[in-house]
C-alpha cells in the first residue's frame, strides 16, 4: 500500500507542477495568476497531507483539487495557433513560393529575409522575393549554432547553387514583439512554428557576429535529387504554415526534429535508420551524421568541429556585415571541396 501511496503522491505533484508552470508561462489572469497557482499548491498539499495522516477530506476539496489542474490542461489543449499577431520583425513572414508551370526547375521564393544587422536591436528590415533554378542546385550544408550548453543547439540547412547563390531554411519559434525565447514555454503552446528562408549573410552572420554564438558549418554529402525534394519540402511546409498555423514544441516539433521528419519524408533509405538520441540532443547531431557517412571525409567529431567552426573565419568582419558572396566564401574556408566527397554513401 505504501508504494501505491507514493505513486499517487508523485502523480499529484507532477500534475499540479505542470499545471502551475503552464499558468506561469501564459499568465492568463495577470498578477492574479500567482494567487491561482498558490491555490493549486495549497489544495495539492492538503490532499497529500490528508493521505498520509488518514484525515478525512471534504469531497468538494477532492473534486476541486482534481478539476482545477485538469481544467488548465483542457485550456491549453483548446488553444489555437494563429498567423495574426504582432510579430517580432525577424519572424514577421513565413517562406512561400511559386513554381513555374512551364519550367518546374524555376521557383520564385517569397519572403526571403536579407536583413542588414548592426546589433541585435538595430537592423534594416528587408524581405525579398528571389528566383532560383533547381537544376543548378549543387550543395547542402548543416549549420549548428550553440549559445551555451554544448548539447543544445539551433540547427538548420543551407542550399547552394552553381552560380554561387545560397538559400538557408531555419525552423524557428514565431515570437511576438514582446516575447523572448523560452524552452519551457515551448512545451506549453507559447509560440507558433515558423520556417524562415534567408541569406547566409543574414541568418548566420547574426548568430556568429552579432549574438556571439558558436557556429559550425558542415558540408553534407547528399544526392542532388533528394536535395531538390528536401528544398521543395521546406517550401511546401512554409506554404502550409501560411495557410494553417501550427504550434512549436520544444521536444517534438523543433528545429532538429523537423529536419529529421522531412528527411525521412523524402528519403526512403533514411526510414531504415533507427531514431538516435542525438536528433534530440541537437548539439551532438554532427557526430551522428559523421558515423552515417553524411559528413565526409570520415574523421573524429572533435576534428570536424575544429574545421567546421566558422567564428574565427568571420571575426575579421566584426559587426560590419559583408556582402553575401564574401561571407559565404569565408565560412567555407579550409573545408573539403565538394568534388572530393564520395557520392557512394548512405543517406541520412
Amino acid at each position: 500500500m505504501r508504494v501505491w501511496t507514493m505513486i499517487w503522491v508523485l502523480l499529484v505533484v507532477l500534475i499540479v507542477c505542470l499545471a502551475c508552470v503552464a499558468l506561469w508561462v501564459h499568465m492568463p489572469l495577470g498578477v492574479w495568476t500567482y494567487a491561482f497557482i498558490g491555490l493549486l499548491v495549497c489544495l495539492a498539499f492538503a490532499l497529500i497531507f490528508a493521505k498520509f495522516t488518514s484525515l478525512p477530506v471534504p469531497s468538494w476539496i477532492a473534486v476541486v483539487s482534481v478539476f482545477l489542474p485538469l481544467s488548465v490542461f483542457a485550456w491549453i489543449g483548446m488553444m489555437q495557433p494563429s498567423n495574426d499577431r504582432h510579430w517580432n520583425p525577424e519572424v514577421a513572414h513565413i517562406v512561400d513560393y511559386a513554381q513555374d508551370t512551364a519550367n518546374p526547375d524555376l521557383i520564385t521564393v517569397k519572403n526571403v529575409r536579407n536583413f542588414h544587422w548592426r546589433s541585435e536591436t538595430d537592423y534594416d528590415i528587408d524581405w525579398q522575393t528571389r528566383t532560383y533554378d533547381l537544376s543548378k542546385l549543387d550543395s547542402m550544408d548543416l549549420v549548428v549554432s550553440i549559445w551555451g550548453n554544448e548539447n543544445i543547439a539551433h540547427t538548420f540547412l543551407t542550399f547552394g547553387f552553381l552560380e554561387g547563390e545560397r538559400l538557408a531554411f531555419s525552423v524557428e519559434i514565431r515570437k511576438e514583439a514582446h516575447e523572448e525565447f523560452s524552452s519551457i514555454g515551448g512545451f506549453f503552446r507559447q509560440f507558433e512554428l515558423s520556417i524562415i528562408a534567408a541569406t547566409e549573410a543574414d541568418i548566420i552572420f547574426t548568430r556568429s557576429n552579432i549574438r556571439n554564438e558558436s557556429v559550425y558549418l558542415y558540408p553534407l554529402t547528399y544526392d542532388q535529387e533528394k536535395m531538390r525534394s528536401l528544398l521543395l519540402t521546406y517550401l511546401e511546409q512554409g506554404r502550409k504554415l501560411n495557410q494553417s498555423p501550427a504550434w512549436y514544441n520544444t521536444l517534438t516539433s523543433n528545429c532538429t526534429t523537423f529536419i529529421y521528419k522531412m528527411v525521412r519524408l523524402v528519403d526512403e533509405d533514411s526510414r531504415q535508420l533507427p531514431m538516435d538520441y542525438r536528433v534530440l540532443v541537437s548539439g551532438r547531431l554532427p557526430s551522428y551524421l559523421i558515423e552515417l557517412g553524411v559528413i565526409r571525409p570520415h574523421d573524429t567529431a572533435a576534428a570536424w568541429k575544429d574545421k567546421a567552426h566558422l567564428n574565427p573565419k568571420v571575426a575579421k568582419y566584426g559587426t560590419i556585415q559583408p556582402s553575401e558572396q564574401d561571407f559565404s566564401q569565408a565560412i567555407r574556408e579550409h573545408l573539403p571541396r565538394k568534388e572530393g566527397l564520395s557520392k557512394e554513401l548512405p543517406s541520412f
